[in-house]
């Protein structure tokens, strides 16, 4: 029952990681802690008057038994800063969460590696993402990211084409957030793990997202940033994976495009460019090795006509497919829908064409 007095302490608002590891060297474990005279806890000293009453009152209303109910019904295990289960690198960053609740098996967390980006993406930063993770995932890499909307569900989703990834959230890891994430982490949680240090129920907050961040830098070896805005909280998990001696990598980016600008400046600061998964590859001494494309073999001459003329960054719309093949509205239609059921071509919001990475 430790593990669970333990993860019950980390709900308590103004104690923090730090604050929960003083009490244990002073009372020994947590379940003692958490049984403990109210006086005895204060003779202590270690706990502020304001965090002291927040900590009294919060034992008495939490039961522990609803959390063990809850976590064995979910299926939900809960990893302590103790357990050899626990992220190794994890625990050597400065303020490590002394208990993560996982869905999934953390066991196969193997040569983790954190990308991250925007959430407002464009078709260049999706292919970019869902490339790279698959690439990096095909050569044994776990691909840790963040589960919102945009770079962080493509880095998530590519990778669990060829192998496992993680993901860290800003909430309990029974919530699906964003909503429209739900299948994805499904999936997730059968080829990774879903990983939280917020109590299962916790709904999500502003303010938990920045300490997810340094989740997911703390336990990878280095953090890929592929699509950014200059202020963006991208950079700040760049910024912890700098503080605790990470490797830190960015995917250029137009210059006049604001959410390249993040990524553009972190290149500026000495950050490692990179243009093909080769380039985090070589970092790591590691010798790519990937499955050979055979998107060209799956089109018919129509079809590849069309697809040397879209790209993966820039939408080209139907007048100009028209005019530059010459032929009819209803004619190029039909292929465009062939070429997107399989997965070669994509629509944009807009209505024009790109190449995608779903091939």
């Amino acid at each position: 029952m430790e593990r669970y007095f333990l993860a019950a302490m980390q709900g308590i608002a103004g104690l923090g990681s730090i604050g929960i590891r003083r009490l244990l060297e002073y009372f020994d474990t947590a379940e003692r802690l958490w049984h403990c005279p109210a006086e005895q806890v204060r003779k202590s000293g270690i706990l502020s008057a304001k965090v002291l009453d927040k900590f009294l009152q919060y034992r008495q209303n939490f039961e522990i038994q609803s959390l063990q109910d809850c976590c064995e019904k979910k299926n939900i295990s809960i990893i302590t800063i103790f357990d050899n289960e626990y992220p190794k690198l994890l625990k050597n960053i400065y303020n490590p969460p002394n208990v993560l609740f996982c869905r999934g098996d953390l066991k196969k967390l193997a040569k983790p590696l954190a990308m991250v980006g925007a959430r407002r993406f464009t078709p260049y930063g999706k292919n970019v993402a869902l490339t790279l993770a698959q690439e990096l995932a095909q050569n044994g890499y776990t691909i840790v990211s963040g589960a919102a909307y945009g770079i962080d569900s493509f880095a998530h989703a590519g990778a669990l084409r060829s192998g496992s990834t993680v993901a860290v959230l800003g909430c309990g890891v029974d919530i699906a957030y964003p909503r429209e994430n739900e299948r994805l982490l499904e999936k997730i949680a059968q080829n990774g793990a879903i990983i939280s240090e917020y109590l299962p129920g916790t709904r999500p907050c502003a303010s938990f997202f920045p300490a997810r961040n340094r989740i997911i830098s703390g336990m990878s070896y280095g953090t890929i940033v592929v699509e950014a805005a200059k202020r963006s909280g991208s950079l700040i998990t760049a910024e912890y994976a700098l503080n605790e001696g990470r490797d830190v990598f960015a995917v250029p980016g137009s210059i006049y495009a604001p959410g390249s600008a993040g990524c553009n400046y972190l290149i500026q600061q000495g950050a490692k460019l990179v243009t093909a998964t080769e380039d985090i590859l070589c970092e790591y001494g590691a010798k790519p090795a990937f499955c050979p494309a055979a998107t060209k073999k799956l089109l018919t001459a129509e079809e590849k006509k069309i697809y040397d003329i879209l790209s993966y960054e820039q939408g080209t719309s139907t007048d100009k497919l028209i005019y530059k093949l010459r032929v009819d509205i209803s004619h190029i239609s039909f292929i465009l829908l062939q070429m997107k059921l399989k997965g070669i071509i994509e629509q944009t919001p807009q209505g024009t064409y790109v190449l995608s990475a779903k091939e």
